[in-house]
Protein backbone atom coordinates (compact mmCIF):
# COMPACT_ATOMS: atom_id res chain seq x y z
CA UNK A 1 0.00 0.00 0.00
CA UNK A 2 3.29 2.38 0.26
CA UNK A 3 2.10 3.09 3.99
CA UNK A 4 2.74 -0.21 5.41
CA UNK A 5 -0.94 0.04 6.61
CA UNK A 6 -3.64 -1.45 5.43
CA UNK A 7 -6.87 0.46 5.25
CA UNK A 8 -9.44 -1.28 7.94
CA UNK A 9 -12.12 -0.35 4.81
CA UNK A 10 -9.84 -2.73 2.59
CA UNK A 11 -10.16 -6.35 2.40
CA UNK A 12 -8.10 -9.17 0.54
CA UNK A 13 -10.49 -12.03 0.08
CA UNK A 14 -7.23 -14.67 -0.23
CA UNK A 15 -7.11 -13.87 3.62
CA UNK A 16 -10.75 -14.70 3.92
CA UNK A 17 -10.17 -18.14 2.63
CA UNK A 18 -8.32 -20.67 4.02
CA UNK A 19 -8.00 -22.73 0.48
CA UNK A 20 -4.91 -22.86 -1.13
CA UNK A 21 -6.44 -22.05 -4.43
CA UNK A 22 -6.67 -18.87 -3.20
CA UNK A 23 -2.91 -18.29 -2.34
CA UNK A 24 -1.73 -17.43 -5.72
CA UNK A 25 -3.01 -14.15 -7.27
CA UNK A 26 -3.94 -13.64 -10.50
CA UNK A 27 -3.83 -10.25 -12.46
CA UNK A 28 -6.92 -8.55 -13.65
CA UNK A 29 -5.56 -7.96 -17.04
CA UNK A 30 -3.94 -11.41 -17.01
CA UNK A 31 -3.85 -13.27 -20.76
CA UNK A 32 -3.34 -16.48 -18.53
CA UNK A 33 -7.14 -17.04 -17.20
CA UNK A 34 -8.56 -20.30 -16.18
CA UNK A 35 -12.27 -19.79 -17.01
CA UNK A 36 -14.77 -19.79 -14.00
CA UNK A 37 -18.10 -20.26 -15.06
CA UNK A 38 -18.50 -16.69 -14.54
CA UNK A 39 -16.41 -16.34 -17.60
CA UNK A 40 -18.05 -18.73 -19.24
CA UNK A 41 -21.57 -17.07 -19.12
CA UNK A 42 -20.05 -13.18 -19.33
CA UNK A 43 -18.38 -14.62 -22.80
CA UNK A 44 -21.30 -16.15 -23.95
CA UNK A 45 -23.50 -13.44 -23.44
CA UNK A 46 -21.49 -10.82 -25.05
CA UNK A 47 -21.54 -13.31 -27.88
CA UNK A 48 -25.17 -13.67 -27.97
CA UNK A 49 -25.94 -10.31 -27.84
CA UNK A 50 -22.21 -8.16 -29.43
CA UNK A 51 -24.54 -4.85 -29.00
CA UNK A 52 -23.93 -5.39 -25.40
CA UNK A 53 -20.26 -4.93 -25.03
CA UNK A 54 -19.38 -4.43 -28.76
CA UNK A 55 -15.94 -6.01 -30.15
CA UNK A 56 -12.64 -3.05 -30.42
CA UNK A 57 -14.59 -0.26 -29.01
CA UNK A 58 -12.93 1.94 -26.01
CA UNK A 59 -14.76 1.38 -22.38
CA UNK A 60 -14.61 3.63 -19.63
CA UNK A 61 -15.46 1.32 -16.15
CA UNK A 62 -16.73 3.37 -13.45
CA UNK A 63 -14.46 1.73 -10.41
CA UNK A 64 -15.73 2.40 -6.70
CA UNK A 65 -13.57 -0.39 -5.20
CA UNK A 66 -16.28 -2.16 -3.96
CA UNK A 67 -16.69 -6.02 -4.42
CA UNK A 68 -19.03 -5.10 -7.59
CA UNK A 69 -16.75 -3.38 -9.75
CA UNK A 70 -13.92 -5.24 -8.90
CA UNK A 71 -15.28 -8.39 -10.29
CA UNK A 72 -16.40 -6.39 -13.44
CA UNK A 73 -12.71 -4.65 -13.60
CA UNK A 74 -11.42 -8.96 -12.91
CA UNK A 75 -13.63 -10.78 -15.82
CA UNK A 76 -13.36 -7.56 -18.33
CA UNK A 77 -9.30 -7.17 -17.99
CA UNK A 78 -8.99 -10.24 -18.41
CA UNK A 79 -11.31 -11.01 -21.27
CA UNK A 80 -10.35 -7.74 -23.19
CA UNK A 81 -7.97 -9.27 -25.31
CA UNK A 82 -10.73 -11.99 -27.01
CA UNK A 83 -12.96 -8.58 -27.35
CA UNK A 84 -10.52 -6.22 -28.19
CA UNK A 85 -11.34 -3.57 -25.79
CA UNK A 86 -9.76 -0.42 -24.82
CA UNK A 87 -10.47 -0.21 -20.84
CA UNK A 88 -9.91 2.69 -18.79
CA UNK A 89 -10.84 3.68 -15.11
CA UNK A 90 -12.90 5.59 -13.44
CA UNK A 91 -13.73 6.57 -9.79
CA UNK A 92 -15.61 9.09 -8.35
CA UNK A 93 -14.94 10.06 -4.65
CA UNK A 94 -18.53 11.56 -3.36
CA UNK A 95 -16.72 12.72 0.04
CA UNK A 96 -19.55 10.84 1.82
CA UNK A 97 -17.23 9.49 4.75
CA UNK A 98 -13.81 10.75 6.22
CA UNK A 99 -12.25 7.65 4.56
CA UNK A 100 -13.16 8.63 1.24
CA UNK A 101 -10.25 10.33 0.36
CA UNK A 102 -8.01 7.61 1.10
CA UNK A 103 -10.16 4.60 -0.07
CA UNK A 104 -9.69 6.73 -3.62
CA UNK A 105 -5.48 6.89 -2.97
CA UNK A 106 -5.68 3.44 -2.32
CA UNK A 107 -7.31 2.08 -5.14
CA UNK A 108 -5.51 4.55 -7.04
CA UNK A 109 -2.37 2.83 -5.68
CA UNK A 110 -3.26 -0.65 -6.27
CA UNK A 111 -4.33 -0.17 -9.50
CA UNK A 112 -0.60 1.83 -10.27
CA UNK A 113 0.98 -1.35 -8.84
CA UNK A 114 -1.09 -3.26 -11.71
CA UNK A 115 -0.15 -1.12 -14.23
CA UNK A 116 -4.10 0.37 -14.44
CA UNK A 117 -4.64 4.10 -15.07
CA UNK A 118 -7.37 5.13 -13.03
CA UNK A 119 -9.12 8.48 -13.60
CA UNK A 120 -11.05 9.89 -10.03
CA UNK A 121 -13.32 12.82 -9.78
CA UNK A 122 -13.58 14.38 -6.17
CA UNK A 123 -17.15 15.90 -5.18
CA UNK A 124 -16.94 19.69 -3.73
CA UNK A 125 -18.21 20.05 -0.51
CA UNK A 126 -22.24 19.85 -0.31
CA UNK A 127 -22.25 18.82 -3.91
CA UNK A 128 -23.10 15.25 -3.40
CA UNK A 129 -25.04 15.17 0.10
CA UNK A 130 -27.80 12.99 -1.05
CA UNK A 131 -28.57 9.89 -3.05
CA UNK A 132 -30.24 12.27 -5.54
CA UNK A 133 -27.65 14.67 -5.64
CA UNK A 134 -24.92 12.43 -5.82
CA UNK A 135 -26.19 10.00 -8.34
CA UNK A 136 -25.90 13.36 -10.80
CA UNK A 137 -23.06 14.25 -9.88
CA UNK A 138 -21.92 11.34 -10.68
CA UNK A 139 -23.27 11.06 -14.00
CA UNK A 140 -22.20 14.62 -14.82
CA UNK A 141 -18.74 13.26 -14.12
CA UNK A 142 -19.01 10.24 -16.04
CA UNK A 143 -20.44 11.93 -19.29
CA UNK A 144 -17.86 14.54 -19.56
CA UNK A 145 -14.68 11.57 -18.92
CA UNK A 146 -16.60 9.63 -22.02
CA UNK A 147 -17.03 12.22 -24.18
CA UNK A 148 -13.06 13.09 -23.61
CA UNK A 149 -11.86 9.76 -23.68
CA UNK A 150 -14.44 9.03 -26.70
CA UNK A 151 -15.55 5.57 -24.75
CA UNK A 152 -19.02 4.07 -23.45
CA UNK A 153 -19.41 3.96 -19.90
CA UNK A 154 -19.93 0.44 -17.98
CA UNK A 155 -20.91 0.19 -14.83
CA UNK A 156 -21.43 -2.99 -12.49
CA UNK A 157 -24.67 -3.37 -11.74
CA UNK A 158 -25.98 -6.55 -10.81
CA UNK A 159 -29.37 -8.61 -10.84
CA UNK A 160 -29.67 -7.74 -6.91
CA UNK A 161 -29.10 -4.67 -7.87
CA UNK A 162 -32.09 -4.68 -10.51
CA UNK A 163 -34.19 -6.29 -8.04
CA UNK A 164 -33.68 -4.04 -5.26
CA UNK A 165 -34.70 -1.06 -7.59
CA UNK A 166 -37.46 -3.07 -8.49
CA UNK A 167 -39.12 -3.17 -4.98
CA UNK A 168 -38.47 0.03 -4.10
CA UNK A 169 -39.88 1.52 -7.52
CA UNK A 170 -43.13 -0.60 -6.33
CA UNK A 171 -43.02 0.39 -3.12
CA UNK A 172 -43.24 4.52 -4.38
CA UNK A 173 -45.87 3.91 -7.11
CA UNK A 174 -44.34 3.47 -10.91
CA UNK A 175 -45.71 1.72 -14.56
CA UNK A 176 -43.97 -0.04 -17.06
CA UNK A 177 -40.59 1.73 -17.28
CA UNK A 178 -40.03 1.64 -12.88
CA UNK A 179 -40.55 -2.09 -13.29
CA UNK A 180 -37.84 -2.27 -15.60
CA UNK A 181 -35.18 -0.75 -13.81
CA UNK A 182 -32.02 -0.65 -15.35
CA UNK A 183 -31.78 -1.61 -18.83
CA UNK A 184 -28.07 -3.40 -20.12
CA UNK A 185 -27.59 -0.27 -22.54
CA UNK A 186 -28.70 2.81 -22.81
CA UNK A 187 -27.61 6.96 -23.92
CA UNK A 188 -25.90 8.03 -20.97
CA UNK A 189 -27.76 11.20 -21.14
CA UNK A 190 -31.18 11.38 -21.91
CA UNK A 191 -29.87 15.20 -23.76
CA UNK A 192 -26.94 13.52 -25.46
CA UNK A 193 -28.78 10.35 -27.95
CA UNK A 194 -25.96 9.96 -29.98
CA UNK A 195 -23.60 10.67 -27.35
CA UNK A 196 -21.58 8.13 -24.86
CA UNK A 197 -23.39 4.93 -23.74
CA UNK A 198 -23.75 3.09 -20.44
CA UNK A 199 -23.66 -0.36 -20.35
CA UNK A 200 -24.45 -3.02 -17.68
CA UNK A 201 -23.32 -6.32 -18.49
CA UNK A 202 -23.64 -7.80 -15.00
CA UNK A 203 -27.38 -7.90 -14.58
CA UNK A 204 -27.65 -11.29 -15.03
CA UNK A 205 -25.05 -12.29 -11.94
CA UNK A 206 -25.79 -11.67 -8.34
CA UNK A 207 -24.32 -9.96 -5.44
CA UNK A 208 -23.37 -13.32 -4.32
CA UNK A 209 -21.88 -14.04 -7.86
CA UNK A 210 -19.54 -11.04 -7.48
CA UNK A 211 -18.01 -11.87 -4.51
CA UNK A 212 -17.57 -15.61 -5.64
CA UNK A 213 -15.84 -13.59 -8.25
CA UNK A 214 -13.37 -11.67 -6.09
CA UNK A 215 -12.38 -14.55 -4.05
CA UNK A 216 -11.27 -16.59 -7.01
CA UNK A 217 -9.00 -13.72 -8.29
CA UNK A 218 -7.98 -12.48 -5.39
CA UNK A 219 -9.48 -9.22 -5.66
CA UNK A 220 -9.09 -6.78 -2.78
CA UNK A 221 -12.32 -4.35 -2.11
CA UNK A 222 -13.14 -1.54 -0.34
CA UNK A 223 -15.89 -1.36 1.60
CA UNK A 224 -17.88 1.77 1.80
CA UNK A 225 -19.72 2.67 5.27
CA UNK A 226 -22.12 4.67 3.64
CA UNK A 227 -23.72 1.38 1.97
CA UNK A 228 -24.70 0.56 5.63
CA UNK A 229 -26.74 3.52 6.07
CA UNK A 230 -30.25 2.54 7.22
CA UNK A 231 -31.21 6.16 6.35
CA UNK A 232 -30.86 5.74 2.67
CA UNK A 233 -34.05 4.07 1.19
CA UNK A 234 -32.10 1.77 -1.16
CA UNK A 235 -29.99 0.43 2.16
CA UNK A 236 -33.22 -0.81 4.16
CA UNK A 237 -34.24 -2.68 1.12
CA UNK A 238 -30.91 -4.13 0.71
CA UNK A 239 -30.12 -5.26 4.35
CA UNK A 240 -33.68 -5.69 5.52
CA UNK A 241 -36.12 -6.77 2.82
CA UNK A 242 -34.02 -8.88 0.56
CA UNK A 243 -32.48 -11.40 2.72
CA UNK A 244 -36.07 -12.25 4.00
CA UNK A 245 -37.05 -12.67 0.81
CA UNK A 246 -33.62 -14.82 0.06
CA UNK A 247 -34.91 -17.07 2.83
CA UNK A 248 -38.33 -17.28 1.42
CA UNK A 249 -37.46 -17.99 -1.95
CA UNK A 250 -33.81 -18.20 -2.32
CA UNK A 251 -32.97 -16.81 -5.78
CA UNK A 252 -35.44 -14.60 -5.47
CA UNK A 253 -33.26 -11.63 -6.81
CA UNK A 254 -32.13 -13.34 -10.15
CA UNK A 255 -36.21 -14.29 -10.45
CA UNK A 256 -36.91 -10.66 -9.90
CA UNK A 257 -34.78 -9.10 -11.93
CA UNK A 258 -35.25 -11.66 -14.64
CA UNK A 259 -38.90 -9.76 -14.50
CA UNK A 260 -37.64 -6.81 -15.01
CA UNK A 261 -35.59 -7.98 -17.87
CA UNK A 262 -39.36 -9.36 -19.25
CA UNK A 263 -41.13 -6.12 -18.24
CA UNK A 264 -38.63 -3.98 -20.24
CA UNK A 265 -39.05 -6.29 -23.12
CA UNK A 266 -42.98 -5.53 -23.49
CA UNK A 267 -42.34 -1.84 -23.02
CA UNK A 268 -40.10 -1.36 -25.52
CA UNK A 269 -42.75 -3.31 -27.36
CA UNK A 270 -45.42 -0.55 -26.28
CA UNK A 271 -43.80 2.60 -27.08
CA UNK A 272 -42.65 1.01 -31.04
CA UNK A 273 -46.07 0.12 -31.56
CA UNK A 274 -47.56 3.22 -30.24
CA UNK A 275 -45.64 4.77 -32.22
CA UNK A 276 -46.88 3.65 -35.06
CA UNK A 277 -50.21 4.03 -33.98
CA UNK A 278 -49.29 7.63 -33.63
CA UNK A 279 -48.46 7.89 -36.73
CA UNK A 280 -51.72 6.48 -38.30
CA UNK A 281 -53.06 9.73 -35.95
CA UNK A 282 -51.30 12.37 -37.14
CA UNK A 283 -53.57 15.25 -37.92
CA UNK A 284 -53.28 18.95 -38.48
CA UNK A 285 -50.08 19.48 -36.37
CA UNK A 286 -51.29 17.00 -33.90
CA UNK A 287 -53.91 13.98 -33.52
CA UNK A 288 -56.60 12.91 -34.55
CA UNK A 289 -59.25 13.56 -31.35
CA UNK A 290 -61.89 11.51 -33.29
CA UNK A 291 -60.45 8.49 -33.89
CA UNK A 292 -58.27 8.66 -30.68
CA UNK A 293 -61.40 8.75 -28.76
CA UNK A 294 -62.38 5.47 -30.19
CA UNK A 295 -59.77 3.31 -28.17
CA UNK A 296 -59.95 2.47 -25.10
CA UNK A 297 -58.68 4.51 -22.06
CA UNK A 298 -55.82 2.33 -21.18
CA UNK A 299 -54.37 2.46 -24.83
CA UNK A 300 -55.41 5.76 -25.05
CA UNK A 301 -53.31 7.10 -22.13
CA UNK A 302 -50.30 4.88 -23.82
CA UNK A 303 -50.52 6.71 -27.07
CA UNK A 304 -50.64 10.31 -24.61
CA UNK A 305 -47.56 9.08 -22.85
CA UNK A 306 -45.23 8.10 -25.34
CA UNK A 307 -46.40 11.07 -27.35
CA UNK A 308 -45.36 14.01 -25.00
CA UNK A 309 -41.96 11.48 -24.64
CA UNK A 310 -41.75 11.99 -28.29
CA UNK A 311 -42.18 15.46 -28.70
CA UNK A 312 -39.89 16.31 -25.23
CA UNK A 313 -42.42 17.30 -23.14
CA UNK A 314 -41.97 17.24 -19.23
CA UNK A 315 -42.29 14.23 -17.60
CA UNK A 316 -46.07 12.66 -16.51
CA UNK A 317 -47.02 10.79 -13.92
CA UNK A 318 -49.95 8.24 -13.81
CA UNK A 319 -52.11 11.01 -12.15
CA UNK A 320 -51.65 13.11 -14.85
CA UNK A 321 -52.36 10.76 -17.36
CA UNK A 322 -55.44 9.82 -16.14
CA UNK A 323 -56.65 13.36 -15.53
CA UNK A 324 -55.33 14.25 -18.90
CA UNK A 325 -57.15 11.41 -20.93
CA UNK A 326 -60.34 11.79 -18.98
CA UNK A 327 -60.74 15.25 -20.20
CA UNK A 328 -59.98 14.50 -23.81
CA UNK A 329 -62.62 12.07 -23.41
CA UNK A 330 -65.36 13.82 -21.94
CA UNK A 331 -66.30 15.43 -25.42
CA UNK A 332 -66.23 19.11 -24.59
CA UNK A 333 -65.31 21.11 -28.01
CA UNK A 334 -62.20 22.93 -26.94
CA UNK A 335 -60.32 22.86 -24.17
CA UNK A 336 -56.61 22.84 -22.36
CA UNK A 337 -54.04 21.31 -19.64
CA UNK A 338 -50.98 22.71 -18.53
CA UNK A 339 -48.30 20.16 -18.15
CA UNK A 340 -46.02 22.32 -16.65
CA UNK A 341 -42.70 24.42 -17.84
CA UNK A 342 -45.04 26.47 -20.36
CA UNK A 343 -46.16 23.09 -22.47
CA UNK A 344 -49.97 23.17 -22.87
CA UNK A 345 -52.13 20.35 -24.73
CA UNK A 346 -54.70 22.59 -26.27
CA UNK A 347 -57.94 20.23 -27.96
CA UNK A 348 -60.67 21.20 -30.25
CA UNK A 349 -63.08 18.92 -31.67
CA UNK A 350 -61.06 16.90 -34.33
CA UNK A 351 -57.48 17.47 -32.96
CA UNK A 352 -55.06 17.36 -30.12
CA UNK A 353 -52.17 19.52 -30.09
CA UNK A 354 -49.11 20.24 -28.12
CA UNK A 355 -48.12 23.64 -27.43
CA UNK A 356 -44.37 25.00 -26.39
CA UNK A 357 -44.81 28.43 -25.40
CA UNK A 358 -41.49 28.46 -25.19
CA UNK A 359 -40.68 26.76 -28.84
CA UNK A 360 -40.43 29.70 -32.15
CA UNK A 361 -42.44 26.60 -33.74
CA UNK A 362 -45.75 25.57 -32.33
CA UNK A 363 -47.46 22.88 -32.33
CA UNK A 364 -44.74 21.00 -31.75
CA UNK A 365 -44.86 17.20 -33.70
CA UNK A 366 -43.20 14.25 -32.68
CA UNK A 367 -40.15 12.70 -34.87
CA UNK A 368 -40.52 9.21 -35.36
CA UNK A 369 -37.33 8.46 -37.13
CA UNK A 370 -36.27 5.88 -34.43
CA UNK A 371 -38.54 3.43 -35.62
CA UNK A 372 -37.05 -0.29 -35.91
CA UNK A 373 -38.65 -2.95 -38.01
Amino acid sequence: MGTGQRSPILTLWKERSTSENYGKRISPVSTQINWSGCHHRLHRRLLQNPKLLPDGISLLLAVSGGQDSMAMLGLLGQLQHSHGWTLQLWHGDHSWHTGSTKVADELANWCKQEGLSLRISRAASGQAITETSARAWRYSQLLAAAAELQSDVVTAHTATDRAEGVLLNMARGCGLHGLSALNADRALSSQHPDGPRLRRPFLDLTRSETAGICRSLNLPIWVDPSNQDLHLARNRIRHQVMPVLGELHPGSDRRIAELSDRVSHVRETQIQLSRLALEALQHEDGLNRKRMLQLEAHTCRALILTWLRECGAPSVGSETLHVLSHLLRKGDTKGQYNLGAQWWVRWNKSTIQLINATSIKSPVSPHFTSIKP
